[in-house]
């Protein structure tokens, strides 16, 4: 919401998942997500913000609120992420593994820090236990009918601008040959990518607590990796059906090897072009962005 000087982020409590996300966890995570991309966005018009986050305990659905100054030289990272916001997608299909990583992954080693977090990739070895994870954590909620319900809600429909469109799902073969993935209730179309087994790197994000802020900070730390790799021509799949269960948060604590609270796994692999999937429908500016009139 804009008040004529300052922007504020408020979290929409409508679109609450009471059984995936009964603490607002991942809300909050997505609501970052958004702060860094206005940031970003912002910057790249040479606009500085100041942010102030959860500035009134006594309003937790406001997140965060923005003041703009003028901003001559913004770093020229700020351009190339801002130029990939329109072409990130979510990648769920097998990815071969990314090309030029060893460079990516300064860059994204720092970006993440500058929100507090750490950037953890698992070694090839840890694969085969993370699907295990992922198989169970499916299991798990398989006679969870509020879960199963949010899922149908979130999923497979053609005529909305919000959720996952079927375009973006997998065949049960597809999702077999990535092994890690949430299971969705409607399979979308399949064999693509031919017999490519997943080759994608998997990475944490790890913060130190559990709290609100940093649940904001994950979502901006997510939203500059999921960009960064989008500018350097990889594609990304964040995941986190695992890190919704306590189970789930413990195993990948012990597979990254230092303490820490996992929150989001991502998925980072290069797609071939010709075969990458359709963006998934943004939803309308209107439908997220209101301007508080002044009264007379």
């Amino acid at each position: 919401m804009l008040d004529g000087t300052r922007l504020h982020l408020l979290r929409d409590t409508e679109r609450h998942l009471d059984a995936a996300d009964p603490h607002g966890r991942q809300a909050v995570i997505s609501c970052g997500a958004v702060l860094h991309h206005v940031q970003t966005a912002f910057a790249s018009h040479c606009w500085h913000t100041e942010v102030v986050r959860l500035p009134d305990p006594a309003r937790p659905d406001l997140l965060a609120t923005l003041e703009f100054q003028p901003w001559p030289h913004p770093p020229v990272g700020m351009f190339r992420r801002a130029e990939a916001i329109q072409r990130r997608y979510t990648d769920r299909l097998p990815m071969a593994e990314p090309f030029g990583w060893a460079s990516v992954r300064l860059v994204l080693d720092t970006l993440v820090q500058d929100h507090d977090l750490t950037l953890d990739v698992l070694d090839e070895d840890a694969r085969a236990r993370l699907a295990l994870a992922s198989e169970q954590s499916g299991a798990l909620r398989t006679y969870d009918p509020q879960y199963q319900a949010e899922i149908v809600w979130w999923t497979g429909h053609l005529d909305t601008a919000q959720g996952v469109p079927p375009s973006a799902l997998v065949s049960d073969s597809e999702r077999a040959r990535v092994g890690i993935a949430r299971d969705f209730p409607t399979p979308g179309p399949s064999a693509r990518r031919g017999e490519l087994r997943d080759r994608a790197h998997l990475a944490v994000l790890t913060a130190t607590d559990e709290s609100p802020m940093t649940w904001l900070h994950t979502g901006e730390a997510l939203s500059a990796l999921l960009l960064e790799c989008t500018a350097s021509g990889l594609s990304t799949c964040a995941l986190t059906h695992i890190t919704e269960l306590v189970s789930g948060r413990r195993l990948l604590s012990s597979l990254i090897g230092h303490p820490g609270v996992p929150q989001v796994i991502v998925r980072i692999g290069f797609a071939p072009e010709q075969d990458q999937p359709p963006l998934t429908p943004r939803r309308p500016l209107t439908d997220v962005f209101t301007e508080k009139r002044a009264s007379p």
